[in-house]
């Protein structure tokens, strides 16, 4: 019999085969999918880790040139104060203020630069560190000049006081000085004892006599002592006036004029004597007053040494009787 009613073997296989097949193609294609959004999340992740990187780089970047940039400033800042302290130093730094210009000026060419690059910053960062060490060099330097200018200060303010207790002391001395010469030039004063005044009649022969009769006087001899213990020895002047009756001072002596006086001022002389003085002793002083006519009445004598009056007398002349 070749009809039957079961179902060949042909008729059962083909359709299992067309089913592995398209389990297989469907493998297939989730393989590469799955490879596919590897490859692709592989490459997002590297593409992230870049991009990290690079901010990374440029956070660390920008804090350094930041740090660089604040360090700079509080470097200046400080070489500000240091500066200000040291105006009144007489430019005692200006070497060392010159080699902190030429570090300033390479700094600021490198900060400047917006794409400065890592070497140059690492350049700038070697060059505030040398200036730092300048600038702490400077403070250094400057706190010895200032101890050394207020030392010179205290010393200067010292010679000052000094200066001016001498000065007073000086001047104290020179007052006391001044009160002693005073006291010296008045002690030093010659003092007139037994002043007398004599008229005299010359007679024929160079015989001469005491006379008070004025018409017979020929002329007046005015004596004096003088001595004093203080003067030293050597010439002395004196200054005799002779006041007549009239109120007049005789003074037609060539060595007439005027002189000062220390309480009376300027006054007329007769006569200025110069004595030869030994000092200690006492010594006797003459004056010859010779006129023409003498005139009846009282004549007055005056003796100065020193601007001093130191003596005087009077001597009166009569008229005379019918036979004087």
């Amino acid at each position: 019999m070749t009809n039957t009613n079961y179902p060949s073997a042909s008729t059962t296989t083909t359709p299992q085969r067309n089913s592995n097949s398209k389990n297989i193609v469907i493998g297939l294609l989730a393989v590469a999918l799955l490879g596919s959004w590897a490859y692709f999340l592989m490459k997002i992740n590297r593409s992230d880790k870049d991009v990290l990187a690079k901010t990374e780089e440029g956070v660390h970047y920008m804090s350094q040139r930041d740090s660089l940039e604040n360090l700079y400033k509080f470097t200046l800042d400080k070489y500000d104060s240091v500066t200000v302290a040291n105006n009144d130093l007489s430019g005692k730094l200006t070497g060392k203020q010159g080699e902190i210009t030429k570090l300033k000026v390479e700094i600021n060419s490198i900060l400047k630069k917006k794409n400065a690059t890592s070497s140059e910053l690492a350049r700038a960062k070697t060059l505030i560190e040398e200036l730092n060490t300048q600038i702490e060099t400077l403070q250094a330097e400057n706190a010895r000049l200032t101890g050394e200018n207020q030392t010179l200060t205290n010393e200067k303010t010292q010679l000052i006081t000094e200066k001016d207790t001498l000065t007073a002391n000086l001047a104290t001395t020179q007052a006391e000085k001044k009160v002693l010469e005073e006291t010296v030039d008045v002690g030093s004063t010659f003092s007139a004892s037994n002043i007398a005044i004599i008229p005299v009649n010359e007679k024929n022969g160079g015989k001469e006599k005491e006379t008070t009769t004025a018409k017979k006087v020929d002329k007046l001899v005015v004596s004096f002592d003088v001595e004093n213990r203080i003067a030293k020895s050597g010439p002395a002047d004196m200054y005799i006036l002779v006041t007549a009756p009239d109120g007049k001072v005789i003074s037609k002596d060539a060595t007439g004029g005027t002189f000062t006086t220390r309480e009376e001022g300027d006054k007329t002389f007769t006569s200025k004597l110069t004595v030869p003085y030994e000092q200690g002793k006492r010594q006797n002083v003459q004056l010859p007053l010779v006129q023409d006519k003498f005139q009846t009445g009282d004549y007055k004598i005056q003796v100065y040494h020193n601007g001093f009056k130191i003596g005087e007398g009077v001597r009166t002349l009569k008229k005379g009787g019918l036979f004087s």
